[in-house]
């Protein structure tokens, strides 16, 4: 059965909180390694079914935001989530408690105490009306963002069908498209401040509930990080910005010259060419036509993993009313259909997007054999690496979408990934900044948010174009409303995935082995070990970054783009 036409009928609260407490309860009276293991299997099943039903009813409402059905279904799960969370804190204590660990551990692995460990801090009961005020305000900013409306040329657009006037050859096409767009969120500036002022807020008295300083230590814990934290982090943004920026400013300067201008304005960042950015050569039904022929060449498991993702309709990629933006991966574990969700709108990103997502669905189709949903998909800095590696794993097979122009793509994306770390990594320092200076206005927070674009973009120029003049670009950032401390793992991943791209280059066969590897683990590991195992450096290792940088530099230098 497709997903199309599985049927979704909402979890019954009562009877899931009633089974699981008394699940629960076995656990705590059980004396018997066998029996506890036993029990674990049945409250993960049942963790499944949780997650299978709420997945599903999230992936509808992203995908039309303006029905009414799956509008009341995610209000209902925003505000029931916080609760079943209390029901996983209490199955973490437990598992911390068992005196039979050494027996589970050898069962599941150590990972999943390191994971409970993690779990248990950035919990408790009495936070969960602020969990519930989190997901409500959270949903509000993408029911926002979802619901645009932006008169353009005589047409009525949403976020994602603006992005192609956004990189018209035309440059006066681009400057009004951009400030079209920004008059959409200058006209919700206010709303965006409320929504974005009450979530710090909310955050903030989170983390002191817990025991916190601010809501950065929570952001981290979350986020599932065991092997790292703030110090590596900010040493890591030191190299992009001692290693990266002059790249990027080197990179910036090669394309104004390219497009043959005195000056790069913002609006101009988007166009990289002057006979204008490669595009797919044909449409979104084409394009994933394409796409299976890419991964029928590609392996013996993407082919299989691709026959399963068209057999059972599981990606969903046209632009439409109403519809999210953005692209993302879930999971439903009851089906075990990985899910791809994304915004074609007839640019190259279409093919990013197609291509990294199904890095992430890959995975967890590569590690649906475990039976423990911690290990599904790791932490988010490993599971960017499957994503962003598969883009360059790809990269034989680009002639399929841009035929001629296949190397203008390639390098635009290679491109892109070096003037993207700078970027990441502004962000990441933005919320340090935010968190750290919780009670800041709206005004202080764009002012923080400006000193990161002179700090990592300099040169930026906005072109009188006031909401971003005025330091609100961020506000366009989902990760920043809805999963704070989430971007960094970009730019960590990054790295990784353009390690994976040197060691195709030198030999696919031990590359594409060591990916594989790295997928079927899941998150059975943390980060810095599933670096370790898949042959790869840690980004954090002094000469990582340069090294990477290096390579790249001398392949960009290798393209005479003037003629691109």
């Amino acid at each position: 059965m497709k997903l199309t036409d599985k049927k979704y009928t909402r979890i019954d609260k009562a009877a899931l909180t009633k089974e699981f407490n008394e699940l629960l309860e076995s656990f705590s009276n059980s004396e018997n390694p066998e029996k506890e293991i036993e029990i674990l299997h049945k409250i993960n099943a049942l963790r499944n079914t949780f997650s299978n039903t709420a997945n599903l009813a999230s992936i509808r409402h992203s995908i039309n935001t303006k029905d009414a059905f799956y509008n009341d279904e995610k209000d209902f799960y925003d505000e029931f989530y916080p609760e079943y969370q209390s029901l996983e804190f209490r199955l973490n204590k437990l598992l911390l408690k068992t005196k039979n660990r050494i027996s589970l551990e050898e069962k599941f692995g150590k990972h999943l105490f390191d994971i409970a460990e993690t779990s248990v801090k950035c919990f408790s009961d009495k936070i969960i009306p602020l969990l519930q005020e989190e997901n409500r305000l959270s949903t509000q900013y993408d029911k926002l963002l979802s619901g645009a409306e932006i008169e353009f040329q005589g047409k009525t657009l949403n976020l994602s069908q603006m992005t192609p006037y956004e990189m018209d050859k035309d440059r006066k096409v681009r400057k009004a498209a951009s400030e079209a767009k920004y008059k959409f969120f200058e006209k919700n500036k206010k709303e965006l401040d409320t929504f974005y002022d009450k979530l710090v807020k909310t955050r903030h008295k989170i983390a002191l509930d817990l025991g916190f300083k601010n809501f950065t230590e929570v952001g981290y814990l979350r986020m599932g990080r065991t092997d790292y934290g703030p110090k590596e982090v900010a040493a890591f943004r030191k190299e992009v910005l001692d290693k990266v920026v002059p790249l990027s400013k080197w990179l910036k300067d090669k394309q104004r010259k390219r497009l043959e201008l005195d000056k790069l304005y913002f609006y101009d960042e988007s166009i990289h060419f002057l006979s204008g950015n490669p595009k797919p050569k044909g449409d979104p039904e084409w394009i994933l036509k394409q796409a299976d022929k890419m991964y029928q060449e590609l392996s013996t498991e993407t082919s299989e993993f691709f026959n399963f993702m068209v057999e059972n309709d599981l990606m969903d990629v046209l632009t439409k009313d109403g519809k999210s933006p953005g692209g993302y991966c879930n999971y439903l574990p009851d089906f075990k259909f990985p899910f791809i969700f994304a915004n074609f709108n007839g640019t190259s990103g279409d093919i990013d997007v197609m291509t990294h997502e199904a890095g992430h669905a890959f995975q967890c189709y590569e590690s649906r054999h475990f039976d423990i949903p911690e290990y599904y998909f790791p932490t988010a800095e490993a599971a960017e690496i499957h994503s962003m590696s598969m883009e360059y794993f790809t990269w034989p097979y680009m002639d399929l979408f841009f035929e001629d122009e296949v190397l203008k793509y390639k390098f635009l994306h290679l491109e892109q990934s070096f003037n993207f770390l700078p970027y990441g990594v502004a962000v990441d320092e933005f919320q340090h900044l935010v968190y750290e200076n919780p009670d800041a206005t709206p005004e202080e927070r764009n002012q923080f948010w400006k000193q990161m674009e002179e700090k990592y973009l300099p040169g930026r120029n906005y072109d009188n174009i006031p909401f971003l003049e005025n330091g609100g670009f961020w506000q366009k950032q989902k990760h920043i409303y809805q999963v704070p401390f989430y971007y960094i793992d970009y730019t960590l991943a990054g790295v990784c995935a353009l390690q994976f791209w040197v060691k195709d280059s030198k030999n696919h066969e031990k590359a594409w082995a060591d990916y594989l590897d790295l997928c079927k683990r899941g998150g059975s590991l943390p980060f810095l070990k599933l670096v370790e195992t898949a042959g790869l450096k840690s980004p954090f290792k002094e000469g990582s970054l340069a090294e990477v940088s290096e390579k790249a530099e001398k392949w960009l230098e290798s393209v005479n783009d003037s003629e691109l």
